[in-house]
């Protein structure tokens, strides 16, 4: 089986000690776009490809954490959905947040990866050990990414970063032969 995922070996050894990512919400987990109904309920899309890759990153021991700025009905509706308990909701000041989250895992920013697509993000990202950012973020998170995904938020950027860390651990081979065997 050839692998077809050119991470290079600097990036693989980056992503190699992460046990915990960090994900923003809108721009990260969805396209950023909020849709309101009538009644004022606010609509968002998630990608199932992304859905997908949290569920195994659970599977090969890997924490996956939200931290947003907003609150929702539809975004609990889908982490519980996906099994994500570690959530932070309606926080504006994301690295105390994403700090409770290591202190309750017992973990240190040396084993953390971040994913962000605009300025309330870049505390995380900052310290992580893996800083990460889909396509169409603001210029200045890309700038300070360590890997930039080809997708944009909501369209599969949090699927590339969960294949990452999966080549990166051992673990895409296995997850991938469940499904090929």
């Amino acid at each position: 089986m050839t692998d077809i995922h050119a991470f290079t070996p600097e990036l693989l050894r980056r992503a190699q000690p992460v046990k915990v990512v960090f994900f923003d919400v809108d721009g990260v987990l969805t396209d950023g776009g909020l849709f309101f109904s009538q009644t004022g309920e606010t609509l968002k899309r998630f990608s199932t490809l992304d859905g997908q890759g949290l569920k195994m990153l659970q599977k090969a021991g890997i924490t996956p954490a939200v931290v947003t700025g907003r609150d929702s009905a539809p975004l609990r509706t889908r982490l519980q959905a996906l099994g994500i308990t570690h959530a932070h909701f309606g926080t504006e000041d994301k690295r105390p947040a994403a700090q409770s989250t290591l202190d309750a895992l017992g973990l240190d920013w040396s084993a953390a990866a971040a994913m962000g697509d605009d300025w309330p993000d870049l505390p995380m990202m900052t310290r992580a050990a893996l800083a990460c950012a889909p396509a169409n973020a603001h210029a200045e998170v890309l700038a300070r990414a360590h890997f930039v995904s080809r997708m944009h938020g909501g369209h599969g950027a949090v699927r590339e970063v969960c294949d990452l860390l999966l080549t990166a651990t051992g673990h895409y081979r296995d997850c991938l032969a469940a499904y090929t065997a």
